[in-house]
């Protein structure tokens, strides 16, 4: 069965982008090229898998577009060669044998999608010109990590689930990761353009949350002085992050209900109604539908929230994302030009082997507790200290036991230095934010600007 494949007129793609095509049928091998290039794509095209990887070793695509059905080396083996070598590069598949079971399969391993025969020329551009649109270079550098089967599979849903404008509703227990998948969601959308706006509904009073989320008019209540726009107006055109949703009083549920309904919004105070072009996305640690039978959470509330509904595993039940986390956070970590932390075996074994109550948040922690305790440039056993434990003696004392005063101020000196790299790098990997920093750094936001108060009087520059 062959693909039906035309060229296209009008070039959607950006120009110059290479694409790797890798089909034995020398017909169709020949069609996807041309229609790519009348996509406005730089094309090479060969024959099987084991020309692919030559290919790959010459020059790396932003993308590899393979059939599945080759010999010697097919398109599965050449999925896989690709995820092992070249990481960075998606991998689109094609075949005339597409289903669900397969489709999965070759998600799990890797691949970015599937395409199945017979297919339109306009969904073969689209589809190339998504998936290939980001440099090899930094594909994807904030995506959810996905090592373990279970993650690769919810990954694969975020990714479908990204190209649609529908509702989502994330659960999942606290710290595994719903609003890293709420941006990733956005940045893989139609709306990727417009701003990402997250509130979370049980960081502010109840009296405070109606006026924060609709806006208000000026005079429209006591110490209003000034109108003021709500986050669904500041979102328009983009993605609202509604965090925590479960924690939203039975009052303001009924309004939030008549505002996604509508698609309208009108401020505390005012008379005009303000039309919303804004996707939604909510989250929640709690189990919804026992929340709704116990009358704490409207029904037609949850309903009208649950669409899409994408429900992430805790870090326990992904026990092969533990590692590549613990090495991103590492390489977070790291001060700019400096090489990252790395684990030895022995710390790499106490960390699988751990239960993670905490999820994700809890390993950013552990390794942030590592990363002031490392002696050198590996981390090891020793220095892995999980909660509750005593942190380890430090191996700097004399025979006697006693602490010189030089080799304590040194400690401290060392110490010191050691925050003032994970402070300085936390703030520049957030690109100045210093409450992403804060939470990066798992300490609070007022203890943040202690410490950066502190380094300024030392003489530190602070961005």
């Amino acid at each position: 069965m062959n693909a039906v494949v035309k060229p296209v007129e009008s070039p959607s793609a950006p120009p110059a982008r290479h694409v790797l095509v890798a089909e034995d049928d020398p017909a169709l091998r020949e069609a996807l090229a041309d229609t790519l290039r009348f996509g406005g794509f730089r094309v090479t095209a060969v024959a099987d898998g084991a020309a692919a990887v030559a290919a790959l070793e010459a020059e790396t695509p932003a993308l590899v577009l393979s059939d599945v059905q080759m010999a010697p080396v097919d398109g599965h083996e050449l999925l896989l060669e690709v995820r092992s070598r070249w990481p960075e590069v998606p991998v689109v598949l094609v075949t005339a044998y597409g289903t669900i079971e397969r489709a999965v399969a070759a998600m799990r391993d890797g691949a970015a999608d599937y395409l199945v025969k017979p297919f339109a020329a306009d969904a073969l551009i689209a589809l190339v010109e998504r998936v290939g649109r980001a440099d090899p270079a930094g594909a994807d550098e904030d995506a959810p990590v996905a090592a373990d089967p279970r993650s690769l599979e919810t990954l694969m849903l975020a990714r479908r689930i990204a190209r649609t404008d529908v509702t989502v509703l994330i659960t999942g227990e606290s710290g595994t990761g719903k609003e890293v998948f709420a941006r990733y969601l956005h940045a893989r959308s139609a709306r990727r353009s417009g701003p990402f706006v997250a509130i979370n509904c049980a960081a502010i009073p109840e009296s405070m949350l109606e006026a924060v989320l609709f806006g208000h008019e000026k005079g429209a209540f006591t110490g209003a002085s000034t109108a003021h726009t709500g986050k669904f107006e500041q979102a328009q055109g983009g993605t609202l992050l509604l965090d925590e949703i479960s924690e939203m009083g039975m009052a303001l549920q009924a309004k939030l209900l008549r505002v996604l309904q509508e698609r309208e919004v009108e401020r505390i105070g005012g008379t005009r109604t303000i039309k919303l072009d804004v996707r939604v996305i909510a989250t929640s640690n709690r189990q919804l539908p026992a929340e709704v039978a116990a009358g704490r959470f409207r029904e037609d509330l949850y309903y009208r929230l649950n669409v899409m509904p994408l429900r992430l595993q805790p870090l326990r039940a992904r026990p092969r994302d533990v590692l590549p986390l613990a090495e991103r956070v590492l390489a977070r970590l790291a001060a700019p030009g400096q090489a990252p932390l790395r684990l030895a075996p022995a710390a790499a074994e106490r960390l699988a082997a751990h239960g993670w109550p905490g999820n994700v948040r809890e390993l950013d922690n552990v390794m942030q507790r590592a990363a002031v305790l490392a002696a050198g440039a590996t981390l090891e056993a020793s220095e892995i200290v999980f909660e509750n434990e005593p942190a380890p003696a430090l191996a700097l004392a004399p025979p006697d036991g006693a602490v010189s005063a030089p080799v304590q101020a040194a400690l401290e000196d060392g110490l010191k230095d050691r925050e003032r790299d994970l402070i300085l790098a936390a703030l520049e990997s957030s690109r100045g934010s210093r409450k992403l920093a804060a939470e990066r750094l798992g300490i609070s936001a007022r203890t943040l600007r202690y410490k950066l108060a502190q380094l300024r009087a030392a003489g530190v520059a602070v961005p």
